[in-house]
């Protein structure tokens, strides 16, 4: 008898709306990995904190390797996902010294 474990997701109205971010800042200890994902904008002094994930290494690594994939598939599709520069702390906004 072969038995069919699908898994229900509910998601929320005010989480299915999402959060815009344009930098994360990703912390660890031995038992997990911390992301904050962040929203920075031009002009403003500070950027907020718009969502933090907590996982454990194993489920980072598996993320990482999610995304690694999802990344790949939307590159054959769309083409080469180009980085202008590399840089620290974030994105440059037009004006930035």
């Amino acid at each position: 008898m072969e038995i069919d474990n699908q898994l229900q997701i509910e998601i929320k109205e005010d989480v299915a709306n999402g959060n815009y971010a344009n930098l994360a800042v990703i912390a660890h200890s031995t038992a997990e990995f911390v992301m904050d994902f962040i929203c920075i904008m031009p002009n403003m002094s500070k950027a907020q904190v718009k969502s933090r994930v907590i996982m454990t290494p194993e489920h980072a690594k598996r993320f990482m390797l999610a995304l690694q994939e999802n990344v790949m598939k939307y590159e054959k599709q769309y083409g080469n996902i180009h980085l202008p520069e590399q840089y620290v702390g974030g994105p440059r906004f037009k004006g930035d010294a």
